[in-house]
């Protein structure tokens, strides 16, 4: 059972300039089988939250707790964070030239286990979860995200959830850039992943699009830095009607 809880957070980010303060006191609680969408107009600091989680250098927690199943992972590196149960599918896939899908995945495998998988139960269960986002066997021969198009960057990541099985995982825009096959693939495999019902899951997104395939159990808007409101389905269905702008200006006055 996995429970990540988001305490007042303040977060930094490094620029040019130094640093600039992007969210501003972060509340949120993903519970065992709970999915939250998180969404906000470009900048609202969605990304931030996401990187800041996974312990991103350029992301600086100023304040605040963030925890997973009890275990406080705001002072660890990227792998203790990882090893603890924690996974970010990124916006933009970095590509690793020369490292072959299926040693990426072994390794890492290997890595958050602490012991390599048996290569014959491995192979099968690589195999079944590039089928099951429809990537061709000969996928895992590829060097790691290097030519691929942006579908088969994110139904990558969706592998990589199935295969590494975390407790809690951070999705951010895993729908952006794919066409209709495309996300419907990306999301039944989402929804493989919380079908058990004891892992948590963040779902940053800009668009409602994604939820008319993966039924989210909360709907929490961001502007500036902050959750500002938050319920159920209808909450994105209101803001697909609206949009945001209503919350930017009343964001906007209370700054003023």
């Amino acid at each position: 059972m996995s429970t990540l809880v988001i305490s007042d957070l303040h977060v930094d980010v490094l620029t040019e300039s130094g640093p600039k303060e992007i969210l501003k006191g972060v509340n949120l609680t993903a519970r065992p089988g709970e999915i939250h969408a998180i969404m906000g107009p470009n900048g609202s600091g969605k990304s931030t939250l996401a990187y800041a989680i996974a312990g991103h250098p350029n992301y600086k927690i100023t304040s605040g707790s963030v925890t997973l199943d009890g275990v406080e992972l705001t002072e660890m590196t990227v792998d203790e964070r990882a090893r603890e149960g924690l996974f970010l599918a990124m916006q933009y896939p970095v590509e690793v030239p020369g490292v072959s899908v299926a040693n990426f995945l072994r390794t890492a495998k290997t890595a958050l286990d602490g012991e390599a998988p048996k290569i014959r139960t491995w192979v099968k269960d690589v195999e079944k979860a590039l089928g099951n986002m429809q990537l061709d066997k000969t996928f895992s021969a590829r060097s790691v995200n290097e030519g691929f198009s942006g579908g088969e960057k994110k139904r990558h990541e969706i592998a990589q959830l199935e295969l590494l099985n975390p407790k809690a995982a951070i999705l951010d825009e895993t729908d952006s850039g794919l066409d209709i096959d495309a996300l419907r693939v990306v999301s039944d495999g989402v929804n493989r992943f919380t079908a058990s019902g004891d892992r948590a899951l963040l779902l940053i997104t800009h668009y409602t699009r994604i939820l008319r395939y993966i039924e989210p159990t909360f709907v929490h808007v961001f502007i500036d830095g902050r959750i500002v409101d938050e319920g159920g389905r209808e909450l994105a269905d209101k803001l697909e009607a609206e949009g945001y702008e209503s919350y930017v200006k009343a964001a906007a006055a209370a700054v003023a």
